[in-house]
């Protein structure tokens, strides 16, 4: 095993899921500029996720149609010539 590659500093950070508002309280070493107010009311680094345990079929097993930044769109877009 190689020394030193993995990080010392973690600490408690917010992790949301900006589709379903789910959030969960855990440590990681990961940058943030922005912030919440937890139900302890401390106040801890925010990161910002799309998908989540909570929203990601596999988990939850039905599927949602979540469109970001019109990726479907640019999908479609790009192969409507194959269409029949």
């Amino acid at each position: 095993m190689k020394k030193d590659i993995h990080p010392k500093e973690y600490r408690l950070c917010v992790f949301k899921d900006m589709s379903t508002e789910f959030t969960i309280l855990t440590k990681s070493c990961v940058e943030s500029e922005s912030t919440i107010k937890w139900e302890d009311g401390n106040e801890y680094p925010l990161v910002k996720m799309e998908i989540s345990s909570d929203s990601h079929p596999f988990y939850t097993g039905k599927a949602k149609l979540l469109d970001t930044a019109g990726r479907i769109d640019k999908f479609k877009n790009k192969y409507k010539k194959f269409a029949k």
